[in-house]
C-alpha cells in the first residue's frame, strides 16, 4: 500500500532535449519574418526597376514647414484615434482616460513605425491597458474593436471612392463589388444560422459574448456617432497626409485624382507583409501612379515621403515611451481609509491568559499586530487586482487584499 502511494506521487518521466515550442508562437514567428522577407523585397525590386532619383528628390524636399504639417496632422489624427478607442473601452465597461489613451496610441503608432511587423504598437498598448484595468482580455478586446472600426471605415468609404471616382481599378472593383456583397451576406446569414441552431455551449457563449461586446463597443446608441465621427476624421487625416506627400514629392495632380490613389495605397498598408509599413504601400502606389499616367517613379516617391511624414508624426510617442513612469495606472483601487487614531486597547490580560486563549482560539501568536506586514508592503500589495497568495485558505477576492 506504502509502495502504490509512492509510485502514484512519483513525476513522470519527460524525455530529455529541448521542450518543444509552442504551435501558435512558431506560427506567428514565421508569419512576422514572412512579412520581413515580402516587404524588404518588394522595396529591393522597386528600387532596382525605378531607381532613387524620384525618391531621393522628393526626401530632399522636406523641409521644416512639412514637419510641422505633419506633426499636425498626426496630433489631430492620433487625438481622434485616441478618443475612439475610449469609447470602445467604456462600452467594454473598462476605464481608459483620454490623457492616458492619447500617450498610448502616440507610443503605439512609434511602436508600429519602428519595429518590424506593423503591430507590436498596438499588442504593447493592448497588454498595458489589460493589466492596468484589470481585465487583460476586455483591454485587448478593446484595442481589436478599435482597429476593426478603423479598417471597416477606411473599406467602405474607398469601396465609395474606387466606385464613383475615376481610378486604375474602377472597372475591377464595379466587378468585384457584387460577389464581395454577397459574401458578407453569406457570412450574415451563416452567423444567424449559428444563433438559431443550438451550438456547443461554450462555443455559444463566446460567440453572444463577442457579438454583444462588439454591439456596446461600436454599435450602441451612445457609441455609434463618436466611433463613427472619429472614424471619419482619422481617415480624412490620412488622405490630407498623402496629398501633403505627393506635393512635396513633386506631383501636381489635382485632389480627386490622388484620392483613389491614396485609399488603394492605405489599403495596401494593411496587408501583413511589411516592414514598419513599408513595403506593399509603395509596390501599390508607385503600379497605381504608373496606371494613372503619373508615372511610377514619381508614386515612388510620394509614397516613400508618405512614409517618412507618417514616421515623422509618430515621433512624439518615442518622448512618451522615454518619459513614462512605470507606476502610472489607468485605474487605482480604492485607498483604503486610515485610522486618524488607535482605539484604546484597554488594560493588557496576563500571560496565563493569552496563552489559554490562543489554545481555545487556535490564532497563531503571528497574526497579532506586532508581526503584521508593514505598511509599505501592504500598499505595495493593494496595487494589483488580486493577491498573489491566498489568505487564510480563503479563495483570492478583491476584498482580501
Amino acid at each position: 500500500m506504502h509502495g502504490r502511494g509512492v509510485a502514484r506521487g512519483r513525476p513522470p518521466h519527460r524525455p530529455a532535449g529541448p521542450v518543444p515550442a509552442d504551435g501558435r508562437s512558431l506560427v506567428s514567428a514565421l508569419r512576422t519574418h514572412l512579412g520581413t522577407a515580402v516587404g524588404t523585397a518588394v522595396l529591393g525590386v522597386l528600387v532596382w526597376r525605378l531607381g532613387t532619383g524620384a525618391l531621393l528628390d522628393g526626401l530632399h524636399r522636406i523641409d521644416a514647414a512639412t514637419v510641422l504639417a505633419a506633426l499636425g496632422i498626426g496630433l489631430v489624427t492620433t487625438v481622434f484615434s485616441a478618443w475612439r478607442w475610449a469609447l470602445v473601452a467604456r462600452g467594454l465597461r473598462i476605464s481608459l482616460p483620454l490623457g492616458p489613451a492619447v500617450a498610448d496610441y502616440y507610443r503605439a503608432l512609434f511602436l508600429n513605425a519602428a519595429l518590424p511587423g506593423g503591430v507590436l504598437g498596438d499588442v504593447h498598448r493592448a497588454v498595458r491597458h489589460g493589466h492596468s484595468a484589470g481585465d487583460l482580455g476586455r483591454g485587448v478586446r478593446a484595442v481589436v474593436l478599435e482597429r476593426v472600426a478603423g479598417q471597416v471605415a477606411l473599406i467602405g468609404a474607398g469601396a465609395a471612392v474606387l466606385l464613383a471616382m475615376p481610378s486604375p481599378v474602377r472597372a475591377e472593383v464595379r466587378y468585384l463589388a457584387p460577389l464581395v456583397a454577397l459574401a458578407l451576406l453569406g457570412a450574415l446569414a451563416v452567423v444567424l444560422a449559428l444563433r438559431m441552431n443550438r451550438v456547443p455551449a461554450r462555443r455559444g457563449r463566446a460567440l453572444r459574448s463577442a457579438l454583444a461586446e462588439a454591439r456596446e463597443g461600436l454599435l450602441s446608441r451612445r457609441n455609434l456617432p463618436g466611433v463613427a465621427g472619429s472614424s471619419a476624421v482619422v481617415l480624412a487625416g490620412h488622405l490630407t497626409m498623402f496629398v501633403l506627400a505627393a506635393r512635396v514629392a513633386g506631383s501636381g495632380a489635382s485632389v480627386a485624382v490622388l484620392t483613389p490613389l491614396a485609399v488603394l495605397a492605405l489599403l495596401a498598408m494593411g496587408l501583413p507583409l511589411n516592414v514598419g509599413g513599408w513595403g506593399p504601400r509603395e509596390g501599390v502606389t508607385a503600379w497605381a501612379f504608373g496606371a494613372a499616367g503619373l508615372g511610377a517613379g514619381t508614386g515612388l516617391g510620394v509614397a516613400v515621403v508618405y512614409g517618412v511624414l507618417s514616421l515623422v508624426a509618430s515621433l512624439p510617442g518615442a518622448v512618451a515611451l522615454v518619459a513614462r513612469r512605470r507606476t502610472v495606472r489607468y485605474a487605482r483601487p480604492p485607498a483604503e481609509s486610515e485610522p486618524e487614531s488607535e482605539p484604546d486597547p484597554g488594560p493588557a490580560p496576563s500571560q496565563a491568559a493569552a496563552g489559554t486563549a490562543a489554545r481555545v482560539t487556535g490564532v497563531s501568536a503571528v497574526s497579532s499586530p506586532k508581526y503584521a506586514p508593514k505598511e509599505s508592503a501592504r500598499l505595495a500589495s493593494s496595487s494589483f487586482p488580486f493577491s498573489a497568495d491566498p489568505s487564510e485558505g480563503r479563495p483570492m477576492t478583491p476584498e482580501s487584499v
